[in-house]
């Protein structure tokens, strides 16, 4: 009889539910937004019992709704949002406060005063990260600070740290599982990569107490049981999105890179057992953890991806639905001059900048709406040309394709001006819900769904390949306006 995977995709605005066969077909998919809270500028949250609440319907509405039997669920994966930062109590398991999700930038501060008590290059060495907002660390500190009784209770053991994998283990295992994988440990900015543990030294500076922090593990295991209808279910499989992405693009050896269009674009290449050191503001993360080894990978990550196109849809009221976008974006001949940088929360690789802004620029009298909307398109394909050209400084290789997943992947314009303005060929997968299927992927090989790495790539397909042709002089000159506009919103909140 067929075992099924269910994999737990819990993402910035919806939780999702997909089931998958041994085949890679999806048998059934199952999605609820929830609330994003935006209590000040820059500031943004969300109620960890609603990423739960959440997370659970559809998990009980994608069994109840493909009519497969639990006990043929072979085994559950989870792949999240990551750095988001939920602090709990250990005895009730309730949230003392929202979580404080990746794009955050309250706690810029605490990151200028470690740089300032001289850490920076203590976090680069030994997490691969650059200090910034975006990571876990200081979002802790900050609801230690700032929460009535909050340290005194995490230092009698009371409180436990958790990114969404954490969380969600922790639920679904009814607080049973107190763990975390390589992968999101590695985004925490408190977690030495080399040494595969908890760093002292950063713990002590931010005033966190070690016991506060869950049992890192590998990416593909069983670390409990959850029970549905009756039945016991192994999770089995936990990777950070990006990395289930990279895993789910079947990227497994050096040189394999993808991106990920969703709310921000992650861009990961596979560079082996070793990590790498980058000198054009990339981070050095764990790619996968598997079979006793660690595989790391360089990162370049943009905060503000598809979210441009969501801003549009219900900032702005351009339109209706974010697939309008493409519609709109082809009805002008090109941008009309015009260039949208969705700085909205700072400026992630290759610039760092917590304090850049958005900025629409080259605006006329003739300028449409529909020049607005192509700039925003093209703004999500420009970050990613510049994190590509990063990657390639830093390795000296070029990448000589680029596989692309995640919501936006689906918009040919898109995927067609990405290939033009790297001049690389992109290609995009038949299953493009390579997040959720990177995580049924771990977590079919610790049950045996699957027998290894080379039957899971046998399985891999193609769906479309868009090459590039655009000429070479056209692409040198909308990247050299884009760079120009790029400047304009650089350091504006400081």
């Amino acid at each position: 009889m067929s075992k099924y995977i269910l994999s737990l995709d819990q993402g910035t605005t919806s939780s999702r539910a997909i089931l998958f066969d041994q085949e890679q077909n999806i048998i059934g998919v199952s999605q609820k937004e929830f609330t994003q809270i935006y209590p000040r500028e820059g500031w943004v949250e969300h109620d960890a019992m609603e990423i739960w609440s959440s997370q659970y319907a559809v998990m009980m509405e994608i069994i109840a709704q493909s009519g497969v039997d639990v006990a043929d669920i072979a085994a559950i994966g989870i792949t999240n949002q990551r750095e988001t930062t939920i602090v709990w109590d250990a005895d009730t398991g309730r949230p003392i406060c929202n979580a404080i999700v990746w794009q955050c930038r309250r706690t810029a501060d605490i990151v200028d005063g470690l740089i300032t008590d001289g850490l920076g290059e203590h976090i680069r060495r030994t997490t691969g990260l650059i200090p910034d907002a975006y990571f876990s660390a200081t979002k802790i500190k900050w609801i230690l600070d700032h929460v009535e009784g909050a340290r005194d209770r995490a230092r009698q053991g009371k409180l436990r740290f958790g990114t969404v994998d954490t969380w969600l283990l922790w639920k679904l295992t009814g607080g049973a599982a107190y763990v975390t994988d390589v992968t999101n440990a590695s985004r925490t900015m408190l977690y030495d990569i080399r040494r595969l543990c908890w760093d002292e030294t950063l713990l002590k500076a931010l005033d966190i107490p070690a016991s506060m922090l869950p049992e890192v593990r590998s990416s593909s295991e069983i670390y409990g049981y959850t029970e549905i209808l009756g039945t016991k279910v192994p999770i089995a499989g936990i990777a950070g999105d990006q990395q289930a992405a990279l895993f789910g693009q079947t990227c497994f050896e050096p040189g394999d890179a993808k991106n990920t269009y969703g709310t921000g674009c992650f861009l990961l290449m596979n560079t082996g057992e070793t990590p790498f050191e980058s000198k054009n503001g990339l981070l050095s993360t764990i790619a996968i953890g598997l079979d006793g080894k660690v595989q790391y990978a360089l990162e370049g990550s943009v905060f503000v991806g598809g979210a441009v196109i969501q801003w549009l849809r219900d900032e702005m009221l351009f339109f209706t639905e974010s697939c309008d976008a493409e519609y709109y974006a082809q009805k002008v001949s090109d941008n009309g001059g015009v260039y949208l940088v969705p700085a909205f929360t700072g400026l992630g690789a290759p610039y760092w900048d917590m304090y850049a802004r958005g900025a629409i620029l080259g605006l006329t009298r003739g300028t449409k709406r529909e020049h607005i909307i192509r700039a925003a398109q093209e703004s999500i394909a420009y970050q990613v040309a510049d994190l590509v050209q990063a990657m390639e400084a830093d390795t000296n290789a070029a990448i000589t394709q680029l596989k692309a997943d995640g919501g936006a992947s689906r918009d040919h314009f898109l995927m067609q001006f990405q290939a033009d303005v790297i001049g690389r060929d992109v290609h995009r997968p038949a299953i493009r819900e390579t997040t959720a299927l990177g995580a049924a992927y771990l977590a079919g090989l610790a049950v045996g769904v699957w027998s290894g790495r080379e039957e899971i790539k046998a399985l891999w397909q193609c769906d479309n390949t868009y090459q590039p042709s655009m000429p070479a002089e056209q692409r040198d000159r909308l990247l050299a306006e884009w760079h120009k506009a790029v400047g304009r919103s650089r350091d504006w909140a400081k």
